[in-house]
């Protein structure tokens, strides 16, 4: 009896069939893309936090832009993927910068200065609730 014999199955390096030869075969997935997608969304949930916003939109756009680039390159897959985690990571990024600059711009406000006299100088928690009233007030004007 001889044993039934099986077609060969190509080698993991080779091109797929129908495909050129010697043509490498493109990659199943882009890490880069999947992971800026990850890291902008995220950067666009947690944009109110210095590390969600700038440090997480900074890298979506770093690896958007290498996922972008190899897929232009032929070398994978999801350059769209790449390219929206790009921009969520940007928007991301912009929505944190505008956080720092309103949170700068109000500890640095002369209402706030003058809120920090008033809570230092209270002697109850009733002139303290006054500040904070006042504050309020000053604000919204």
């Amino acid at each position: 009896m001889s044993m039934p014999s099986y077609p060969q199955q190509p080698n993991a390096g080779q091109a797929p069939y129908g495909a050129p030869h010697g043509a490498p075969a493109p990659a199943a997935s882009n890490g880069f893309a999947v992971t800026a997608l990850v890291l902008g969304l995220l950067a666009c949930v947690f944009f109110w936090t210095v590390i969600g916003g700038l440090l997480l939109g900074l890298l979506a756009i770093v690896f958007g832009i290498l996922g972008a680039l190899r897929a232009r390159q032929g070398r994978a897959p999801r350059r769209v993927m790449a390219i929206i985690g790009a921009v969520l990571g940007g928007l991301g990024l912009i929505g944190s910068v505008l956080v720092l600059f309103l949170s700068f711009s109000l500890f640095n406000s002369e209402e706030f200065k003058n809120f920090g006299e008033c809570v230092q100088s209270a002697n109850s928690k009733a002139e303290e609730d006054r500040c904070a009233e006042d504050f309020g007030k000053n604000l919204s004007r």
